[in-house]
């Protein structure tokens, strides 16, 4: 299978590399990108270098699929995106982002998110965009990209809401 890399006007999406070892690690040791998931910051660039490899394996393994974003005009690296969790049918998947705090409010993840979900929705049926209660900005991007909240689902602190595919 080849990566399938996307263009959007202003993004490119695409497979992350060793190359991206500090870029990796300057959006997961950031504390304020990790404000509301349950994960430890990454202390080190072989921290990010091992996260790359898994990821990457991952991938070939079909287990998920993950994005680099890029801005199209310097390449520079702002954050990623993901499809992963799929259920054992492989209908449903839930999405994942993370985006450096220089860029948002920009508009780039939601340029970002709508060619991953419509990717997602050429065999899934269900996307889920797991997010914490309190994250307000998550929450509004997915109610931007037409999810809505699961009222089925309570975790402590984590919300869903879902994308069906439309027929």
């Amino acid at each position: 299978m080849t990566f399938p890399t996307i263009q959007t006007s202003r993004l490119t999406l695409r497979q992350l590399t060793t190359d991206d070892s500090s870029a990796i690690f300057a959006l997961r040791s950031n504390p304020e990108v990790a404000a509301f998931q349950d994960r430890p910051l990454q202390q080190n660039l072989e921290e990010s270098t091992a996260f790359i490899t898994k990821i990457n394996t991952g991938i070939a393994c079909k287990t998920w699929i993950f994005w680099a974003i890029t801005l199209q005009e310097t390449s520079e690296f702002i954050g990623t995106a993901c499809l992963w969790n799929f259920s054992e049918e492989q209908t449903r998947a839930d999405l994942g982002y993370e985006l450096l705090p220089r860029f948002q409010g920009a508009g780039y993840m939601r340029e970002a998110l709508l060619p991953v979900i419509d990717y997602g929705f050429t065999e899934l049926q269900q996307i889920d965009g797991v997010t914490h209660k309190n994250n307000d900005r998550s929450t509004q991007l997915l109610k931007k990209l037409g999810f809505t909240l699961n009222p089925d689902f309570a975790d402590g602190n984590e919300i869903i809401y879902t994308l069906k595919k439309r027929s």
